[in-house]
């Protein structure tokens, strides 16, 4: 498999379990707060990361530079984590999912990889955003409130945490899973004092509850983590944003597969409209990056030969 495909095929798995985890998440909260829930998914994926880096193959030292990365990227993640989930018990889910979504947009804005975007894919991006809106709106539309609030810095620090990945990962000799390890020992840490009085419960949850916390923790932090870290370090932030912006379609599949939901017509034009808006914006995303490149390259080639050194790199004589 060609490796761009290879790298939005992971990103799209991604996008998948994100959206399958709104229904686990909501499943576990039922039972527990939502800081001791946050806490142990933390938890839990710390313990697993621990043991990939403890047990994989090939031994490989920590820099300093994963080391900032992660704790940084762990403390950016953590907060989009309690303001999503916040967000969310406070307002509609019509509402959040369509502010959520405007991370699509905010995304290219903070990206600064490959020059200034044509408007052609923010116009992709508008498309994504109406999307979610048609995929939400069988649910109704209600006026904003405090959880709108939440749910829009949620999309900032979401776009931000994005962009950031990109910045501190792509084309750098990091290692993805020392960023990952790091990102959730972070998160642990900063939502244990907040669960410790929460503890007791969390330990004397039913099976059920601790099976919904495990695939949080494994699927949707420590493999969602890894692989997003890994994939961005192969594309631009913005394109992995638009992969990643298909979440809500996966989230409407699951309520309908899993949790028994009806599909309407609404939210059937809204998935159509959400996978025809983020294939536009990847093939102008695409282009672009390719036409910078090439610009890059003949500019390099340029300067060369108006320095008396071609393309070999041989002076001439």
């Amino acid at each position: 498999m060609h490796v761009a495909r290879r790298t939005d095929a992971v990103l799209l798995l991604v996008a998948l379990v994100w959206g399958s985890s709104y229904l686990a998440a909501k499943t576990a909260t039922a039972a527990l707060p939502v800081l001791a829930v946050l806490f142990a998914r933390y938890a839990l994926s710390a313990v697993a990361c621990g043991a990939l880096v403890a047990f994989r193959r090939r031994k490989r030292a920590w820099t300093r530079a994963e080391v900032r990365a992660g704790s940084l990227l762990g403390m950016t993640q953590a907060a989009v984590l309690v303001l999503e989930t916040y967000g969310v018990a406070h307002t509609s889910a019509a509402n959040a999912g369509l502010i959520i979504s405007l991370t699509i947009v905010l995304t290219p804005l903070l990206d600064r990889t490959g020059g200034r975007l044509p408007g052609r894919f923010f116009l992709a991006a508008a498309c994504c955003v109406a999307a979610v809106g048609l995929l939400t709106v069988g649910t109704g539309f209600q006026a904003p409130r405090l959880g709108d609030g939440l749910m829009l810095a949620a999309a900032a620090v979401r776009a931000g945490h994005v962009a950031l990945v990109g910045r501190l990962t792509a084309g750098r000799p990091v290692d993805p899973l020392n960023i990952t390890a790091v990102q959730t020992v972070v998160g642990a840490a900063l939502f244990l004092p907040l669960a410790l009085g929460h503890l007791p419960e969390l330990f004397h949850s039913s099976g059920a509850t601790w099976m919904q916390l495990v695939y949080l923790a494994l699927f949707c932090s420590v493999f969602a983590f890894l692989a997003q870290t890994w994939a961005v370090q192969g594309t631009s932030a913005s394109r992995a944003s638009l992969l990643l912006g298909t979440e809500p379609i996966w989230a409407v599949a699951v309520g309908i597969g899993i949790g028994g939901e009806r599909l309407t017509v609404w939210a059937g034009l809204g998935a159509v409209l959400m996978v025809a808006g983020t294939y536009w914006g990847q093939a102008i995303e695409r282009a672009h990056r390719t036409t910078a490149a090439a610009c890059d390259v003949s500019g390099d080639d340029v300067r060369r030969r108006v320095s008396g050194v071609p393309v070999g790199g041989r002076p001439t004589g």
